[in-house]
């Protein structure tokens, strides 16, 4: 087991997967199993993908809401 830190959180994680694992180093990890050991210019990459994704969150919440779809509108006739 160890502990893995990730956006100011610390979690424990299984390192069964990948035993050569050290103090350190960067893990994929899915549901509390660190899976592989990668590099510090892929886990950068990584964190670059992850900052990308939270800022067009934040626009897409700063964004009106688009129109839904519906019927075309009626002209009211007597």
């Amino acid at each position: 087991m160890g502990k893995v830190e990730f956006g100011g959180i610390v979690k424990e994680i299984c390192l069964a997967y990948v035993p050569e694992t050290q103090v350190g180093d960067y893990v994929l990890v899915h549901v509390g199993f660190a899976i592989s050991k990668i590099d510090e210019d892929e886990a950068r990459e990584i964190f670059s993908y992850i900052e990308q994704i939270d800022q067009l969150a934040e626009l897409q919440d700063m964004e009106p809401p688009l129109p839904t779809a519906g019927p075309p509108p009626a002209e009211v006739s007597s």
